[in-house]
């Protein structure tokens, strides 16, 4: 129905044909759909976000097995919407609270890799099925990654001196009425929807000068098929840059739509949103290069693996 309209709009209504009309024609459509969808899934999210906060994860991994605290910091990640970068400052309060480095590392990969954004995203893009399975991969990365870590007993690699909050924490429960936790939930979405919406337009739009002007050829030629350099490639290109899933998401529809597998898409993607240099460049102040070599690394070949699996799987 949607995607009749956008057609009438833009051939009946707007006269456009040919390259100049797949262009706009997907611009509208996507644009609209994405937003749609971020609105309705952060919504969603954000509610039963209201129902605990950081105090609480804090407290509850308090005397928790290691691996407990990086499935847990991990599955946090999918309810805080950040970047790489803007992780950074709950990376720093779960070291004062005295949580293991390696779980810290854990929210720290899944965060800006699994937040709710990305996730309504793929759905919106690629169905249920590719969603769930990303989320899987996304979640044993994060778990994995920060499990080794932790077991290499890195704390000396912390640069800053924290001082550990000194005490038993709280489990602090936050007791909101249905109406403050809906106004709540909306101050939340809007609030994130400002600061993604222009990522959104400008991926699109880019995805949607792709769509139109470049030939599948030349995507196929040099980033697409069955070639073995395929993933690590992508993910050795995605790390320079940096932007948040909003913004790269619509590029991997269009990428896949021209002939990149999908595996090596979404490693692309995840190595932009889990890796970069701009995060390098604040955890240099935080902890040492090895330590920041050490987890680029171990991040790095699992989302070669997950691309690889996903070039398998689907």
């Amino acid at each position: 129905m949607w995607k009749e309209s956008v057609d009438y709009l833009t051939v009946d209504l707007l006269g456009l044909s040919g390259r100049v009309n797949d262009t706009i024609n997907f611009f509208i459509y996507d644009s609209a759909k994405i937003m749609f969808l971020l609105l309705t899934i952060i919504f969603v999210v954000s509610y039963l976000r209201t129902h605990f906060n950081t105090e609480y994860v804090r407290a509850h991994l308090q005397g928790k097995s290691q691996l407990y605290g990086n499935v847990l910091a991990a599955l946090f990640g999918i309810i805080t919407p950040f970047c790489s970068c803007s992780a950074i400052p709950l990376f720093l309060g779960f070291i004062q609270a005295r949580i293991p480095l390696g779980v810290t590392f854990s929210f720290l990969i899944s965060s800006p890799m699994n937040n709710e954004v990305a996730i309504a995203l793929l759905f919106g893009l690629f169905g249920w099925k590719v969603t769930i399975i990303y989320i899987g991969f996304g979640l044993l990365v994060a778990i994995l990654g920060g499990f080794f870590i932790g077991k290499l007993n890195m704390e000396k690699y912390i640069l800053l001196d924290v001082t550990p909050m000194e005490g038993e924490l709280d489990e602090v429960k936050i007791k909101l009425t249905f109406k403050q936790r809906v106004a709540e939930s909306w101050d939340y979405t809007y609030d994130i929807l400002k600061k993604v919406w222009l990522y959104v337009l400008i991926g699109v739009g880019v995805g949607a000068f792709i769509h139109g002007y470049v030939p599948a050829e030349f995507i196929a030629t040099y980033a697409g098929g069955d070639k073995w350099y395929g993933v690590p490639l992508a993910v050795l290109m995605g790390i320079p840059m940096y932007s948040n899933a909003a913004g790269v998401m619509p590029l991997v529809e269009v990428l896949t739509e021209k002939g990149m597998l999908l595996g090596t898409a979404l490693s692309f993607m995840m190595a932009i949103t889990a890796l970069s240099l701009p995060e390098a460049m604040i955890l240099k102040k935080i902890i040492h290069i090895r330590l920041i070599g050490l987890f680029f690394g171990i991040v790095g070949l699992g989302i070669i693996s997950v691309g690889y699996l996903f070039n398998f799987i689907l």
